[in-house]
């Protein structure tokens, strides 16, 4: 919730400066100072840019590879069930989202793009930090070396993935969110200098509103699926479940609502030992409400940019199967599911600097939202497989 003050804070500092200069003019001593003041913010936008991209591909490789890694433990068909119905729930969700915001962003904004009114500001200085790797080299080296890990179980080459994503997260959780703030106020600087950010933040409210009922509307199928093939009522079953929602809501973070998530979904009468090994294994593999966010808001950014078309459903379809793997073990810190679904945008949507800085400050918005619906979810999972595991044992 800090984080979320600060770029609140970061957005209104960014328009308060681009406005006045937008309004003022770059005439006179007031025009002066303000262009100045507008150009040091785009700095900063520039400086803090380039680091956090340069960051990209290690949080593509280290957590992909690391996540894979130790996916596996327990019964074969229980594990590989487990697999399949998170990553279907994720995928459905996302065509959910990509199905009503294609159908809802376009009528926000008049089915037009937001024109630049004014002329662009150029920062003082371009600090250029060329990554290591590019995101599509990343990402099938991840694979790559996730899946041999988990094969041959090496134990030194784990622990060397396993320490890298730790080192990326500090950065991650030390630096890069730190500096969020200041980045997204260089943005919307930019934005608010050149008379288009109210036209943006407009669409920005109504996304996040979308992004939310559609949260619920998932919810409901999830419950509705797993109740029936439980025989239990899907809404009482959701609502045992509300405490685990609330408590992400408070802690943004699926691992830290594990006990809650453990003890409410064994209230749902899911045995212990499918709740036990389902419920710790969906936090990191389930993340259909960030799945919805980011596909909500991915349409919204394309909507509002002048450079992007609207995506058709075979390649919004790629994406989503892409940013579902992605994901897997995304850090414990506010904002890191954007972080690592970035580079799949970047790679496949062609998302520039300006696009993912929206993305960020629209997925930071509502982060809480979205991991409260991955953990909520995670009740309705163990009890798909719960019914599934009860039939296999008939069978035998």
């Amino acid at each position: 919730m800090k984080l979320l003050a600060k770029l609140i804070a970061g957005i209104i500092a960014g328009i308060a400066v681009g406005g006045i200069y937008y309004l003022v003019g770059d005439g006179g001593a007031m025009g002066t100072v303000m262009e100045f003041i507008v150009r040091v913010f785009v700095t900063m936008q520039s400086v803090l840019g380039a680091f956090i991209f340069f960051t990209i591909p290690f949080i593509i490789l280290f957590f992909i590879a690391s996540g894979i890694s130790k996916i596996g433990t327990g019964s074969g068909k229980v594990v590989g069930a487990t697999l399949g119905v998170a990553y279907l729930s994720t995928l459905g969700a996302g065509l959910l989202a990509f199905a009503v915001a294609s159908f809802v962003m376009p009528r926000i904004t008049g089915d037009s793009e937001v024109p630049a009114e004014g002329a662009e500001i150029a920062p003082y200085l371009e600090f250029d930090i060329p990554p290591v790797m590019d995101i599509l080299p990343a990402l099938v080296l991840a694979f790559a070396v996730g899946i041999v890990m988990n094969i041959l179980k090496l134990d030194l080459m784990i622990k060397f993935f396993d320490q890298g994503k730790d080192i990326t997260e500090f950065i991650i959780e030390k630096v890069i969110i730190r500096i969020l703030p200041f980045y997204i106020a260089g943005v919307f600087a930019g934005m608010a200098a050149t008379g288009t950010v109210f036209d943006t933040l407009l669409v920005f409210g109504v996304v996040l509103l979308v992004a939310i009922l559609l949260h619920w509307v998932w919810l409901t199928l999830q419950y509705t699926i797993a109740g029936s093939l439980l025989k239990q009522n899907p809404f009482k079953m959701l609502k045992t479940m509300l405490p685990a929602y609330f408590t992400a809501l408070g802690t943004m973070s699926s691992a830290a609502t594990i006990p809650v998530t453990l003890s409410r979904a064994k209230k749902n009468g899911i045995r212990e030992r499918i709740a036990d090994f389902v419920i710790p294994l969906g936090a990191t593999i389930h993340l259909s409400g960030s799945t919805i966010t980011i596909v909500s808001c991915s349409i919204a950014v394309m909507t509002i940019l002048p450079e992007y078309d609207m995506p058709g459903l075979w390649e919004m379809t790629g994406v989503i199967l892409l940013l579902g793997v992605v994901m897997i073990a995304a850090p414990g810190v506010p904002g890191g599911a954007i972080m690592a679904a970035s580079g799949v945008l970047m790679a496949n949507l062609g998302f520039n600097e300006a696009a993912v800085a929206f993305m960020i400050a629209l997925y930071v918005a509502q982060d809480s939202f979205g991991t409260a619906t991955n953990v909520t979810g995670d009740g309705a999972v163990a009890a798909i497989i719960d019914a599934y595991e009860q039939k296999l044992n008939k069978k035998s």
